[in-house]
């Protein structure tokens, strides 16, 4: 076994690492490449060497009978597992993935594992160790003894003992700047040798999976080495450098390992490739692979042959080309200026190169003057970057996600990371195709669109405006629902037949079918409407019939826009409409405070749906339900807004200034009279505004309480008429500091006040210049004349 292994420890996703990792298989050739990855992936391995394979992609490892059981493990261009793998298929050389298999591993759900061939730290440090726990930055103790901290980075350690900030400063300096053109092997060697003190000298808790998962490794190098009379490679994580060499695979006896690999089940697995995105790479997103900056990584990994300056220009001209395209200023000369202080900064620090801390202050200072704001964007576009990989076709997938595919395709509806708004105009076919197909995928919890309320929804019934964005963990809800159905319809149509037979509610199937009928599946469609009549015949529930209304009633509304039959639903809206009207009155007796606001947002929602509707047939019984409502003994906000509700769709103003009257009459609880008061004019002022007669019966009211019951009241006052808009408030103070118009009932207060009061008029005068310039001089003028205290 002499000279026959060599063990390339790197940092994941480190395009120094990858440089160095190329140039030493260049120099030792070997026959064989081991990579810590995934061997459940062997069958798919070599679709690598694929034309159309464009990183960042990832092997998506799943369990089949449990889709959720699943990994990402993925790869940038810059990546030197990607780059050891790509060098192996190109060159004809055996290339194995080596880690503990995912069937052997306790399961964890997709969305928390986050191990890549390198995994994250989680702080956003990519480190050369690839252990669970994220690293904390050391401390002072920490740097002056070897730390308890289960979460200790070993490259921090490391990084304290040379003089340095972080183990990121210590790596990128002593690694990522080190080309190691001339003796890569040496590199290597001082990696192993680093680790190899690291992991002797910091006393951090271990992984559980660690020590299976390099006897693993152990076992599959000891194979490789039998099979063949070349070199053999390993690329492993440094963390697990010092413990798969020649030497340790002579200390780790094979029975030893294969004790500590005993009693691992293996269950069945699959893998597949799937396009990845820079943002997924990042922790800029939460849901990283721990490469904080993919996106200079990449142009570091472009131009690693060009020399240290055109590095530097590159990247600032395209800081500055990206700030152009803003509109903001970025000027040829202002390029130059910031290449030179970024160059100046790193002699000053004893950096051969610019780091992207110094390009980053220089981009701060020159570019941006000073202001961070343009910084988001930089670091959004440029330093994190928005490319979405690409796979090739013949990467296994389910039949439901080749249906999308053929889909998209047809329908020429790019996949991209980048968030793309897309307007659709209903009336033109392709249009109606693509929102419908966005509707389906939304059934089947892959939310590829989110619909966004837009003002041309607003005024027209047949657009719709999509914010578009692909996120590489759709292709696990893809598979999930792969079991409803072959094709994207059949899936989300099976779907629903499932959701719609574990309903409990009528609120859950009419929102189902509002779904349904915008993705256009007929034959659910059926059966939803079954389900919400025979449910609808023995509900007995007002409450839950008034939440199922409103979306059957947008259904019957705008179905037809879309090209759907919305005639189905037709008789399930007129039969709910009529129990409604039936039990709505015994549904608001008894209502404390928060039911009957409850209560309220039911009728609300009814009374817009009927409305929209504007069949005679339907708003005939439920206006005479409302009026009903509002003279019963009921709760003053449900009672309030039935009025409300009536006065705004034509009912006599002279009717409901008489009920507002009675409901605000000096016999009335104050309470109560302040809670009919508050569902009469939430939400809107203008009835007080356009009508002064209101307006007086309101003010007179207020101006009669008691100072006791006044404050009492006042926080609803204050909240009710928090909700108008600020030029209905103004209007509404204008007209009260004017007094009014004659005889409408605006400012005629009690005209004497009462006794205990404690008014004392010689008081009252000094304050009578301020009132009269706020008041008016009417106002104030009639208030003092009759001993009114201001």
């Amino acid at each position: 076994m002499a000279n026959a292994l060599h063990i390339l420890g790197v940092r994941h996703h480190g395009p120094g690492s990858a440089r160095m990792v190329v140039r030493a298989l260049e120099v030792v050739r070997p026959e064989v490449v081991l990579i810590e990855g995934p061997p459940d992936a062997a069958e798919v391995v070599a679709l690598a060497a694929d034309r159309a394979m464009r990183p960042p992609v990832a092997l998506l490892v799943y369990e089949p009978d449990d889709l959720q059981a699943a990994a990402y493990y993925p790869f940038a261009e810059f990546s030197p597992e990607w780059q050891a793998l790509r060098w192996a298929l190109a060159n004809g050389k055996q290339v194995r993935f080596i880690d503990l298999p995912l069937g052997m591993r306790a399961k964890q759900r997709a969305e928390d594992d986050e191990n890549s061939p390198g995994s994250s730290d989680g702080d956003g440090n990519e480190s050369a160790h690839d252990g669970d726990d994220p690293p904390t930055a050391p401390t002072a103790t920490a740097a002056a003894s070897p730390s308890d901290d289960p979460r200790e980075d070993p490259l921090d350690a490391l990084a304290v003992a040379a003089g340095f900030a972080d183990g990121e400063a210590w790596w990128g300096r002593m690694i990522e700047e080190n080309r190691g053109d001339e003796d890569p092997i040496g590199v290597f060697d001082a990696i192993r040798g680093a680790m190899e003190s690291a992991r002797r000298e910091i006393r951090r808790a271990r992984d559980p999976e660690e020590a299976p998962r390099e006897a693993h490794m152990r076992k599959m190098i000891r194979a490789a080495v039998k099979e063949t009379d070349g070199a053999v490679a390993v690329i492993c994580g440094a963390w697990h450098a010092p413990v798969l060499t020649e030497a340790a695979l002579k200390e780790h006896t094979t029975k030893a390992d294969d004790a500590t690999l005993k009693g691992l089940t293996k269950r069945k697995t699959a893998a597949t490739w799937i396009p990845w995105t820079y943002d997924r790479l990042s922790m800029f997103s939460g849901y990283g692979a721990g490469v904080a900056s993919p996106g200079w990584y990449e142009h570091l990994w472009i131009h690693h042959a060009a020399a240290a300056s055109r590095i530097s220009e590159g990247w600032l001209t395209r800081v500055a080309r990206l700030m152009r395209e803003a509109d903001l200023d970025a000027s040829p000369a202002s390029v130059i200026e910031a290449v030179r202080l970024a160059e100046s900064l790193a002699a000053l620090r004893g950096r051969r190169t610019p780091s992207l801390e110094e390009l980053g202050e220089a981009t701060l200072a020159i570019l941006c003057h000073g202001d961070r704001m343009p910084l988001a964007v930089i670091e959004r576009d440029l330093i994190v970057g928005r490319r979405l990989g690409e796979v090739p076709d013949s990467a296994p997938m389910v039949p439901l996600q080749r249906d999308l595919l053929a889909q998209q395709k047809s329908l020429r509806m790019k996949v991209s990371a980048d968030d793309v708004e897309l307007d659709l105009d209903q009336r033109k076919d392709i249009d109606l195709a693509r929102s419908r197909l966005l509707h389906r995928l939304a059934i089947l919890d892959v939310p590829w669109g989110e619909l966004k309320l837009d003002q041309r929804q607003r005024t027209s019934t047949f657009h719709e405006v999509w914010r578009l964005q692909w996120k590489p963990e759709f292709a696990i809800a893809l598979m999930e629902a792969a079991r409803w159905g072959n094709t994207v319809a059949e899936a989300a149509a099976g779907f629903i037949a499932h959701k719609a037979a574990a309903a409990g509610s009528l609120a859950e199937l009419t929102a189902l079918l509002d779904h349904v009928m915008l993705a256009d599946l007929p034959a659910a469609v059926e059966r939803l409407v079954s389900r919400i009549a025979a449910m609808a015949a023995v509900g007995v529930d007002v409450g839950h019939l008034m939440e199922a209304l409103p979306p059957l009633a947008a259904i019957l509304r705008y179905g037809n826009v879309r090209k759907t039959d919305a005639a189905l639903v037709e008789p399930v809206v007129a039969g709910l409409t009529a129990r409604i009207c039936a039990g709505l009155l015994p549904g608001c007796a008894s209502l404390d405070d928060d039911a009957a606001a409850i209560m309220r947002g039911r009728i609300e929602g009814v009374h817009s749906a009927l409305t929209m509707l504007g069949r005679a047939e339907l708003t005939d019984p439920w206006r005479e339900t409302l009026a009903k409502v509002g003279d019963a003994d009921v709760h003053g906000l449900v009672a309030g807004r039935a009025w409300r509700l009536l006065l705004d769709t034509g009912a006599e103003p002279e009717e409901a200034a008489t009920r507002l009257a009675l409901a605000l009459s000096p016999g009335a609880d104050p309470a109560a009279a302040s809670a009919w008061l508050e569902g009469f004019l939430t939400g809107s002022g203008l009835v007080l505004v356009h009508d002064a007669r209101l307006l007086g019966i309101v003010d007179q009211w207020v101006c009669s309480l008691p100072r006791e019951t006044f404050e009492r009241v006042c926080p609803i006052g204050r909240r009710t008429f928090a909700t108008f808009e600020a030029p209905e408030r103004r209007q509404i103070g204008e007209r009260l500091k004017r007094g009014g118009l004659e005889g409408d009932g605006v400012g005629q207060r009690p005209s004497k006040a009462r006794a205990g009061d404690g008014y004392n008029a010689e008081r009252g005068a000094l304050v009578e210049p301020v009132l009269r310039l706020i008041l008016g001089e009417r106002f104030v003028g009639e208030r003092f004349a009759d001993g009114g205290g201001a």
